[in-house]
């Protein structure tokens, strides 16, 4: 398939609710599942978090998600189904995703901690991803 048959076959409905998943994921994985931890991890503060513009963290957190899901959406195609999408979205992020961020940390010296709780979500919002794309 080429870029042009490719493009005109986007479901942008599901590219933006697939994005929006990812969102969602962060906030309640960043939030109350690991959100002290992550933040104990790098040495932030709450006082810290709240002088960056939410703006700007949340707007380009969420246009990248939008990205990410775009291109997601790109690699399985639209003869995706549930199950392919899903395990792309899985696959992605385990073999890319999680896999270059182990090397990151390896040389940033960073915790097994702080790779578990950036990596899985990676994994955890890919895979969503996956599985709304492939599903629409």
């Amino acid at each position: 398939m080429d870029l042009a048959t490719a493009l005109e076959n986007i479901n942008w409905v599901s590219v933006l609710i697939a994005a929006i998943s990812s969102f969602l994921i962060g906030g309640v994985w960043y939030g109350p599942l690991f959100g002290r931890q992550w933040m104990n991890a790098f040495g932030f503060t709450e006082e810290e978090l709240k002088k960056r513009s939410i703006f700007k963290t949340f707007g380009l957190s969420f246009l990248l998600a939008l990205f990410a899901a775009f291109i997601l959406e790109m690699f399985i195609g639209p003869e995706a189904d549930l199950i392919f999408g899903t395990m792309a979205g899985l696959f992605a992020g385990l073999g890319w995703v999680a896999t270059f961020l182990g090397i990151l940390y390896l040389f940033e010296m960073q915790t097994m901690k702080v790779y578990l709780i950036n990596a899985g979500y990676c994994v955890i919002s890919l895979t969503i991803m996956g599985l709304i794309l492939g599903n629409w």
